[in-house]
């Protein structure tokens, strides 16, 4: 899979990042300048972190690991969602909820009992109420809210992409706790030690996420299909 180029991660102003006034000094390393007050990263820090990101996304993926996307900002929601879906991984776009990683069975629980609902709700045999019916579309309404980018997880990620790690906080904590590895975009007011493969990176622009996110899923996929495609050689 092509790396984007520099000029790629300029377009889509992947290099702005924060006010100096918010910025993390753990990110010193990665900030190229800063002008008009607003850090500038430097974006071969940049391509030379998302290399590292990808090859372990790559192997990964050829192992058959799962990883779940995680963006929940409002802009970034949408994006996060199409890729996840492109790459068929589970995904997180609205709330983190608590205890996805260190009480899954719990999750699970939760993800079983939004299908079954979500099963009642379609079936068009179904013996409800009225009143009955009306509440179980509200409880898959709100399943599908938080839980419906979840459903065929069967059991827990191998690794997180985060698409913005300063924002998604609850999820590195427990990514941290439980020993699954991270993936995370981490803007110029960013702690990058806290995540395993830090992207210094603009996670607020849409062009950003897009790119970061089209990348990952065209990673997953490439690396799938090249398994697929060495087993059949070796089956002959």
């Amino acid at each position: 899979m092509n790396q984007p180029t520099l000029r790629e991660l300029l377009d889509a102003g992947v290099h702005f990042g924060h006010k100096t006034s918010r910025w993390s000094p753990k990110m010193a390393s990665y900030i190229f300048t800063s002008r008009a007050g607003v850090h500038v990263v430097n974006l071969e820090k940049t391509a030379e972190k998302l290399a590292e990101a990808t090859n372990f996304l790559e192997r990964e993926a050829a192992a058959g690991k799962t990883f779940i996307f995680v963006g929940t900002k409002k802009q970034s929601g949408d994006i996060v969602k199409e890729a996840a879906i492109s790459c068929n991984m589970p995904y997180v776009n609205t709330r983190w909820l608590g205890g996805t990683l260190t009480n899954f069975e719990m999750v699970r629980s939760s993800i079983k009992a939004y299908k079954h609902k979500k099963d009642e709700l379609e079936n068009p045999k179904t013996e409800l109420s009225k009143s009955e019916l009306s509440k179980v579309r509200q409880a898959v309404e709100r399943g599908e809210k938080f839980l419906g980018g979840l459903v065929g997880l069967e059991r827990k990620p191998d690794a997180l992409i985060l698409f913005g790690s300063h924002d998604e906080k609850n999820a590195v904590k427990e990514a941290t706790k439980t020993g699954v590895p991270i993936i995370a975009l981490t803007d110029t007011n960013t702690d990058p030690t806290l995540v395993d493969y830090p992207i210094p990176a603009n996670d607020d622009a849409t062009k950003s996420v897009k790119l970061f996110a089209e990348l990952f899923a065209a990673v997953i996929n490439d690396a799938k299909q090249n398994k697929v495609v060495e087993e059949k050689k070796e089956d002959k």
